[in-house]
């Protein structure tokens, strides 16, 4: 047998260390997972008080087209029902994207270091991916827009940009939008959309109706603390929806994840309160990073890169054996940083503790 040749040698995707491994390798009890930029403080009560009603219905498969999630999330942002599309997760979607669109003889433009599924899922196509450095932790858009050719099929820009956290203004967004060849698809993934405070972050929805080749991408695995749920969706014109939903798997989400996405959508006192929480734990980080001299970027995210000026994997062993899981620099593209989920407050001071012990131990202060 013989598998597609872009698979050899081919990575998998490397999640971080799970808290059960943790506690198995090192003898710990008290464990704090702060590598995958979930939701500290859960889910909305709303959403596990749905998820108990759907417990007797699991014989039953979900509802194919997500009706009420539909409607929901439509009326939630201003759109039409069929401008949207839903995965298993807003990865799936991303899968589905490059299904769709990419194949061998074209390529796809994207910044590196970047979320790495757009990377993946193209080479799994056959594509030739295009890859355009960062520049201070930002997307170089001109860069991107001078790699587009005919062949390009493709767009991907990360905003906010995991793993730096730095986003594309709505200047330098527009400015790109209206420069782009109408056959390239542009697709702004927002994962972390609802933690982005900036004044100039752009609202992206209403720029649908301008830019027809443009897509958005939103999940219910941040903000909304749903992630195990693999919940997430695409907004796009009702003609590319139409055209990509044929790759898309049947009964991709779940009835659980979808009545619990429905009933956190209602609850955004929730996600003001994780939202606002999460500007004041950035802020901790920035103080300590300010007062020891290290290197960050200012983050619209929930997350923060921090440069230590020593290999990232140090960093990452330092902590993982108090008890702490990040996520070092090296698997991301930054080998001197690690970046870490802001924690609830009680977890911040912890890790800020051990990291403060670091410094002075391996005397970088």
């Amino acid at each position: 047998m013989e598998i597609k040749a872009q698979l050899r040698g081919l990575p998998p995707y490397q999640p971080g260390k799970s808290v059960e491994e943790v506690k198995r390798q090192y003898g710990l009890t008290d464990i704090i997972k702060l590598a995958s930029n979930e939701n500290p403080y859960g889910c909305s009560p709303a959403a596990k008080e749905a998820i108990m009603k759907q417990l007797d219905r699991l014989a039953i498969y979900p509802d194919g087209y997500a009706r009420l999630l539909r409607e929901k999330v439509a009326a939630h942002l201003g759109v039409k029902e069929t401008q949207l599309i839903f995965g298993n997760g807003s990865d799936e979607v991303v899968q589905i994207i490059c299904r769709a669109f990419l194949s061998p003889n074209t390529n796809t433009v994207m910044a590196a270091p970047t979320f790495p599924q757009y990377r993946h899922n193209a080479v799994i196509e056959g594509a030739e991916v295009r890859e355009i450095p960062l520049v201070d932790g930002r997307h170089d858009l001109e860069a991107m827009l001078n790699a587009i050719d005919e062949q390009t099929r493709v767009v991907w820009i990360c905003n906010p940009n995991n793993p730096t956290g730095t986003y594309v203004n709505e200047r330098e967004l527009t400015s790109f939008l209206e420069r782009v060849p109408r056959h390239v698809l542009v697709v702004l993934d927002e994962a972390y959309y609802e933690y982005a405070t900036a004044d100039d972050y752009p609202q992206t929805v209403p720029l649908l109706r301008q830019y027809e080749n443009l897509m958005i991408l939103r999940t219910f695995s941040k903000a909304y603390g749903l992630a195990a749920l693999r919940v997430g969706y695409g907004i796009a014109s009702e003609t590319i929806v139409r055209d990509i939903e044929p790759a898309r798997e049947p009964f991709n989400t779940s009835s659980i994840a979808q009545a619990a996405a429905v009933a956190a959508l209602d609850d955004q006192a929730f996600i003001r309160d994780c939202v606002e929480k999460n500007k004041q734990g950035l802020q901790t980080f920035y103080r300590f990073c300010e007062e020891n001299g290290l290197r960050y970027y200012p983050s619209q995210t929930n997350f923060v890169l921090i440069d230590f000026g020593i290999e990232g994997n140090e960093v990452f062993q330092y902590l993982l054996e108090r008890g702490i899981i990040v996520r070092s620099g090296n698997a991301l593209g930054f080998p001197t940083a690690v970046r870490i989920t802001v924690g609830t407050r009680e977890q911040n001071e912890r890790v800020i503790a051990a990291l403060t012990q670091m410094l002075k131990e391996k005397q970088l202060v």
